[in-house]
C-alpha cells in the first residue's frame, strides 16, 4: 500500500468510535470492505457487551455542582458522604475509607483494588482524568467493568477533571453527593475476521483493535494497528505461505480486551491450530522507540532482536505481558507477541483529544509495516513454526496478575 492509501484510511475513519456504538460498527464495516477490495474474504463476528445510556450524572461538592461524567454500568441512585482523598489504595488509607466517598488519583481500578475498596466499606468513588496544565478540561467517559466488580457490590462512580480534583482537595471540601440515573442494557460490539489460506491447516493470527476511547479519534491508538494489518495483508495476499494468516480486527479492546477475549472463546476449538499471535497496538508515530513484548519463550524474543539487527531495524524486545489483544491468546496457551512504536504522552498522547493522525508519519507507517510483514512472512513460510507452544512460568505468573486471578506481588 502506498502512503496515499494509508493516509486515506486514517482520514476516512477520523472520528470517535467507541465500543458498542454505531460508529464502531461503521469502522468495522469499513475494514471488512477494505479486506474484500484486496480479494481477501472477511466477516463480522458480533459479541455482547454491557452498555449504558446516561440520563443524569451530577456531583455536588459542599452543595455546589461540579462538572463530571458518570460511569456506565455502575448502577443508578444517590450517594452522599464525607470526601476522602486516597492517593493510593494502601492498607493505611483503606483503614479510613469506611462510609466515605473516596477520590482516587486514577481513572479506574483493577479487580483487587476494587475488592479492597468494597471491603473497606466505601460509599462511592470519584476518579480523575486529564492534565492540570492542559488548556481544556475534558472528562473521559468510562464504565465499571463487570470482571472488575466480580462478586462484589456495585457502587456509584463518577469522573472529574484533574483541575477540579485539585480544587476539591486544596479547598478542603467536606461532603460530596453523587447522583446517577442510567439505563443499562446488553449491546453489541464486533470483531472483523479475514483469512489468507496457507498449505497447512495451522495458521498465524494477526490482531489489532479497532475501537477508540470516548474523547479520542484513535488514529494512533489504534487505527494505526488496523492500517498495519491491512498493509501486511496487501504485501502477503499473493504470497505462497505454509501457514495461513488470519487477521482479527478486535472491537472493545479499550474496555478490557473484550474483543480478543470474545474471539478466543468463540474459537476455542481452533486454538490448537494457531501457531502464533502477532498483535499490533500503536505504530507509525513521528517520534518513538519501536518495541516488542513477547508472551512466549525467550528464544522468540532473541529471534526478533536478531532479525532487527540483521535487516537494520532498531527494536527493543522483552518478554512479559503487554496490555493489548495479544494477552488473551497467550492466556489460552497460544504464543504471542505485540509490536508497538512508543512515542510517549509528550509527543504521542492517547485516550484524549490529541490522538489524531497528526501524530503519525506515513513514512514511519511504511517502515513499521515492512518490518512486521517480513517477520510475519518468515514465520508463515517456515517449514515448521519454530516457536514453542510452552508459555514460560514467568509469563504465566504475569498473566495471572494481569487477568486479575492473583494479586501482583
Amino acid at each position: 500500500m502506498k502512503k496515499e492509501e494509508l493516509l486515506r484510511i486514517f482520514k476516512d475513519n477520523d472520528f470517535v468510535h467507541t465500543s458498542g456504538t454505531a460508529e464502531e460498527l461503521k469502522v468495522a464495516e469499513y475494514l471488512r470492505a477494505e479486506c474484500e477490495k484486496m480479494g481477501v474474504g472477511a466477516v463480522i463476528e458480533p459479541f455482547p457487551v454491557s452498555m449504558g445510556e446516561m440520563e443524569e450524572a451530577k456531583v455536588f461538592a459542599d452543595g455546589k455542582e461540579i462538572p463530571c461524567t458518570g460511569f456506565f454500568c455502575c448502577g443508578s441512585g444517590e450517594a452522599e458522604g464525607e470526601l476522602y482523598y486516597m492517593p493510593s489504595v494502601d492498607k493505611v488509607s483503606l483503614a479510613g475509607a469506611r462510609d466515605k466517598i473516596v477520590l482516587l488519583d486514577t481513572g479506574g481500578v483493577g479487580t483487587f483494588a476494587y475488592k479492597d475498596l468494597m471491603e473497606a466499606g466505601v460509599k462511592a468513588i470519584l476518579f480523575r482524568y486529564g492534565n492540570l496544565f492542559y488548556p481544556n478540561e475534558d472528562i473521559d467517559v468510562r464504565d465499571l467493568r463487570g470482571y472488575v466488580v466480580g462478586e462484589e457490590r456495585k457502587v456509584l462512580c463518577a469522573m472529574i477533571n484533574a483541575k477540579t480534583a485539585v480544587e476539591l482537595v486544596n479547598n478542603g471540601v467536606k461532603r460530596v453527593k453523587i447522583v446517577i440515573k442510567q439505563r443499562e442494557y446488553e449491546g453489541e460490539s464486533r470483531n472483523v475476521v479475514a483469512e489468507i489460506k496457507g498449505k497447512r491447516e495451522e495458521y498465524i493470527v494477526l490482531s489489532a483493535h479497532l475501537d477508540s476511547t470516548a474523547l479520542s479519534h484513535g488514529s494512533y491508538d489504534n487505527l494505526s494497528g488496523c492500517v498495519g494489518l491491512l498493509g501486511i495483508m496487501d504485501k502477503l495476499k499473493d504470497a505462497e505461505l505454509n501457514y495461513g494468516l488470519r487477521f482479527v480486527f478486535c472491537g472493545s479492546e479499550e474496555r478490557g480486551l473484550l474483543g480478543s477475549k470474545a474471539y478466543v472463546k468463540a474459537h476455542e476449538e481452533e486454538l490448537p491450530k494457531i501457531a502464533l499471535n502477532i498483535n499490533l497496538d500503536m505504530i507509525g508515530t513521528i517520534l518513538g522507540k519501536f518495541i516488542s513484548c513477547v508472551s512466549a519463550e525467550e528464544a522468540l524474543a532473541h529471534y526478533v532482536s536478531y532479525m532487527g539487527a540483521e535487516i537494520g531495524f532498531p527494536i527493543s524486545v522483552k518478554t512479559g505481558v503487554y496490555s493489548s489483544d495479544s494477552t488473551p491468546f497467550a492466556d489460552n496457551g497460544v504464543p504471542a507477541l505485540s509490536f508497538a512504536r512508543m512515542g510517549g504522552g509528550d509527543v504521542a498522547p492517547i485516550h484524549c483529544r490529541y490522538d489524531t493522525v497528526d501524530l503519525l508519519s506515513m513514512d514511519r507507517m511504511e517502515g513499521d509495516i515492512a518490518f512486521i510483514s517480513e517477520f510475519t512472512r518468515r514465520m508463515a513460510c517456515s517449514a515448521v513454526c519454530p516457536v514453542s507452544r510452552d508459555i514460560p512460568e514467568k509469563v504465566k505468573k504475569e498473566l495471572d496478575e494481569y487477568m486479575g486471578r492473583k494479586r501482583k506481588e
